[in-house]
C-alpha cells in the first residue's frame, strides 16, 4: 500500500498523491516506455478541459519537463495533454496499481475527500438528481469493492447501474447530495456546473 506523506519514505505529498490516485480512479493513466525502468503518469483530457488539466499540472509540475500541448486524436477529438517524467516514485503507483499492464483497483486503496474530488472531476457525470462514477473500466467485483469503500469511507450509498454490455457506479439521489457537500471544496471551477441543481 502506498501511504500518503509523512508515513512512508518516496511517497507523494499529500495533494499529489490526491491528484495521482484519483486520476487513476478516472481517466489518468500509468505506463512504462519501451525498456525503462520507471513509469510515467500521463494526464489526457479533452481541449475543452484545458484548466483542469493545467491545474494537474500545476500540482505535478516538479515531475515534468513539458508543460501540457494540444494534440488532435481520432477523428475530430482535441485532446490536451502532459506526461511525467519516467520516475521511481511513480513506479511504486504503477506496482500498485496495475497488473500484467492492465489497470486494476488495489484491495487497499483508501479514499479522501480529495481523491474523491479528482475522481469525480475525472469521470463523474450528473444526471438529474444522480450521480454516476463511469467505473466500466474495472470489474464488477472491483466496483463492488468502490461501492464498500464509499459507503464506509463517507457514508455513500451506490449501486451498480447498467450500461449497455458494462456497469458503473450510480450514487442515489442523497448519496449525491452527501458526496457534494464533501468534494464541493476541492472541485475545480471549471467543473462546479458538475454541482449545480
Amino acid at each position: 500500500m502506498i501511504v500518503p506523506p509523512g508515513n512512508t519514505v518516496g511517497s507523494l505529498p499529500f495533494v499529489q498523491h490526491a491528484v495521482l490516485v484519483g486520476s487513476l480512479l478516472g481517466d489518468g493513466t500509468l505506463r512504462k516506455q519501451g525498456s525503462r525502468t520507471n513509469a510515467l503518469f500521463e494526464v489526457n483530457h479533452s481541449f475543452t478541459q484545458r484548466a483542469y488539466v493545467d491545474w494537474k499540472y500545476e500540482q505535478l509540475r516538479q515531475y515534468v519537463l513539458t508543460p501540457p500541448k494540444r494534440r488532435r486524436g481520432n477523428g475530430q477529438r482535441v485532446a490536451y495533454r502532459c506526461t511525467t517524467r519516467s520516475l521511481p516514485v511513480f513506479t511504486q503507483y504503477y506496482r500498485w496499481f496495475y497488473a500484467k499492464g492492465k489497470k486494476r483497483i488495489p484491495h487497499d486503496l483508501q479514499c479522501n475527500p480529495q481523491i474523491l474530488a479528482v475522481w469525480f472531476m475525472d469521470d463523474g457525470t450528473k444526471s438529474r438528481s444522480a450521480v454516476y462514477l463511469n467505473t466500466q473500466q474495472f470489474s464488477v467485483q472491483e466496483q463492488q469493492f468502490l461501492r464498500q469503500l464509499l459507503l464506509t469511507t463517507f457514508g455513500i450509498e451506490s449501486h451498480l447501474n447498467r450500461d449497455r454490455q458494462y456497469y458503473r457506479l450510480r450514487v442515489s439521489t442523497e448519496g449525491a447530495k452527501k458526496l457534494k457537500s464533501i468534494i464541493a471544496p476541492s472541485i475545480h471551477a471549471c467543473f462546479r456546473y458538475k454541482l449545480a441543481g
